[in-house]
C-alpha cells in the first residue's frame, strides 16, 4: 500500500527533513543514517529523539498532526525512503493493521523521549554520553561513528568543554577511541554498565511492542 508512493532520497549531514512548526510535507524512513529530533530551548538546541532504520521521521502525521514544535535533522548521512504525508494518511485510513503498527512505533518513540528526559535529569554527562553512543551504535552498521564534539554538545545539551572531558574519561577507561570527527566503540559492555538504567528501557519497549505489530 505504501510502496507505490515511496521515493528514495539521500540524507545529507545536518539536513533538515522536517522544520519546526512548518507543514510536514513528507515522512522519512531511514535505511542508512540517523535523524535527530531536536527541541529549541533557552540554552540552545537539545536532542529529544533518535531515529534510525528502525523507525520513521514524521510521527506527528501518524497522530493526525501536520506540524511539530520539534525539528528533524540528519545526524549521520545516509539514504531514506520518503512518502508524501497525505499519501501516508490515506494508507493509514484504509489499513487498520498498518495504522496499528505505526501507532506502536509512535508509542516506542514517546518512551524513548521520556527516557531521554530521565537521563538528562538524573545522570552524569559520562553516563548520558555512553547512552547516546550506544543508541547511535545500535543504528549504524559501521565501525566509526561520525560524532564530533560540537555535535555531541548539541545532542546532549551541554557545553563543548564538558563533552570533551566526558569523551576523554571514556577513552581513558578504554571504552571508546576518539579521533577527529569520529568515535569507535571498544567496550560495549562497559558502556552499558556506565549508562546504567539510562539505557535499555526504551530499547526493550521497542522490541516488545514492535514484535506484536
Amino acid at each position: 500500500m505504501l510502496q507505490p508512493h515511496l521515493e528514495p532520497v539521500s540524507l545529507g549531514l545536518r539536513q533538515w527533513v522536517i522544520e519546526t512548526q512548518q507543514p510536514i510535507q513528507h515522512v522519512y524512513f531511514p535505511e542508512h543514517g540517523i535523524v535527530s529530533v531536536l527541541a529549541d530551548t533557552s540554552q540552545g538546541r537539545i536532542e529529544v529523539g533518535l531515529i534510525g532504520p528502525e523507525g520513521m521521521a514524521g510521527v506527528p502525521v501518524v497522530l493526525g498532526i501536520d506540524h511539530s514544535p520539534h525539528g528533524y535533522m540528519v545526524q549521520a548521512e545516509g539514504e531514506a525512503l520518503r512518502i508524501p504525508a497525505q499519501d501516508l494518511r490515506t494508507a493509514l485510513r484504509h489499513s487498520p493493521s498498518l495504522n496499528s503498527a505505526f501507532l506502536r512505533y509512535a508509542h516506542a518513540l514517546m518512551v524513548q523521549t521520556a527516557e531521554t528526559a530521565y537521563a538528562n535529569a538524573g545522570f552524569t554527562i559520562e553516563a548520558r554520553l555512553a547512552r547516546w553512543i550506544l543508541m547511535t551504535d545500535d543504528r549504524l552498521a559501521r565501525e566509526d561513528l561520525p560524532l564530533t564534539h560540537d555535535f555531541l554538545s548539541i545532542m546532549l545539551g551541554v557545553r563543548r568543554p564538558g563533552v570533551t572531558i566526558a569523551v576523554q574519561n571514556l577513552e581513558s577507561n578504554r571504552l571508546i577511541r576518539a579521533k577527529r570527527g569520529g568515535i569507535t566503540v571498544l567496550d560495549r559492555t562497559g558502556l552499558v554498565e556506565l549508562a546504567e538504567s539510562a539505557y535499555g528501557v526504551s530499547e526493550a519497549e521497542y522490541a516488545s511492542v514492535m514484535a506484536e505489530a
